[in-house]
């Protein structure tokens, strides 16, 4: 079973990933798991005057990372840029790479560097129970806040444990 660190005084737990989510395909195909597949058994509810789904995305962030090196290889400037969208991101990495005006202002080659790349993305959840919790994964670990019922806890261990061991 996953083990969490509660933080104390508040009702929210971090559990680790032993590695990092290797890229941004690894970390899309999570979240559209949690999503579409729906493992945690949430269920849709009426709040507001609107129809919420099982499990609902609230924020998506996406930051790719870039290094500008001189002829020589040393490290002439860095960059980042930050999208709303897996898309976007990809996008973005091919636009920052073939943007010549960019590359002539840092005067030297840009480099994307995935391994730097940051992925968060934070769902609402509807618990059978009638809860609402917080999941935010990002590349690093997954965050459960906003619970009570160990219940909840329990399932997202459960569900945690069943992904790849790279993630």
């Amino acid at each position: 079973m996953s083990s969490f660190r509660t933080r104390p005084g508040s009702r929210s737990t971090v559990w680790k990933f032993p590695g990092q989510v290797p890229d941004i395909a690894a970390f899309d195909a999570v979240v559209r798991s949690l999503v579409l597949k729906n493992p945690l058994g949430c269920t849709s509810y009426m709040g507001r005057r609107k129809n919420h789904p099982p499990v609902e995305i609230v924020r998506e962030m996406y930051t790719a990372r870039f290094a500008y090196r001189d002829a020589g290889g040393k490290r002439i400037g860095r960059g980042s840029e930050t999208y709303d969208s897996v898309e976007g991101f990809q996008n973005g990495i091919s636009a920052v790479i073939s943007n010549m005006a960019n590359i002539a202002a840092h005067r030297g080659k840009v480099r994307h560097l995935p391994e730097e790349d940051l992925f968060s993305v934070l769902v609402k959840c509807h618990d059978p129970g009638g809860e609402l919790y917080f999941l935010s994964l990002s590349r690093k670990k997954v965050v459960l806040s906003s619970y009570t019922g160990e219940a909840i806890l329990g399932k997202v261990s459960r569900w945690l444990d069943t992904l790849p061991s790279a993630a």
